[in-house]
């Protein structure tokens, strides 16, 4: 049965959440859901959030966020010349995302990522990021970053980037 895709299902993680059953065929990633990532969310290193499957207390989905930095030389040129010259700028790392493989193919990756984008973009107005980015652990994971126009660092094999005014185009 396909999901229902609607932001009021990504809530943060809570312990009454079930990850139990949670398997998106990479086992780094499910054990980090199963066990670090209320671990992460207690100790404030990462923001876990989760799509609960409608009517349950089921993770079908989930992606993390936390506050990063990155060194400015990482950047391609025609973006360091537009922005301060600080050795190091602000960023937004979005650290996992993963799909229960129940819901794959039902553009859940997707709508997660559409989602942290926009929590993101809110975030920046409180607190400053002047991009989101990813490490992509696999050249699946970077080209779909790359399908939403995500950019390459400069230094960093699969560290991509989307900067915030891009994003907030997105959300205009």
């Amino acid at each position: 049965m396909p999901l229902i895709l609607t932001p009021e299902h990504i809530v943060p993680l809570e312990k009454g959440h079930d990850r139990s059953a949670f398997d998106c065929s990479n086992d780094d990633l499910n054990r980090y859901l199963r066990q670090q990532a209320r671990q992460d969310a207690e100790k404030h290193v990462a923001v876990p959030f989760v799509l609960l499957e409608p009517g349950s207390q089921v993770v079908r989905g989930f992606y993390t966020l936390s506050a990063s930095i990155i060194p400015v030389e990482e950047l391609p040129p025609d973006i360091m010349k537009k922005l301060p010259r600080y050795g190091q700028l602000p960023v937004t790392l979005l650290g996992r995302l993963a799909v229960d493989r129940t819901a794959k193919g039902q553009g859940v990756g997707e709508f997660l990522l559409v989602d942290a984008l926009r929590r993101c973009l809110e975030g920046a107005q409180q607190i400053g990021a002047m991009a989101v980015i990813v490490d992509a652990k696999d050249e699946q994971a970077e080209s779909f970053y790359r399908h939403f126009d995500f950019l390459p660092f400069q230094l960093t094999p699969r560290r991509l980037f989307l900067p915030m005014r891009q994003i907030a185009q997105l959300f205009s």
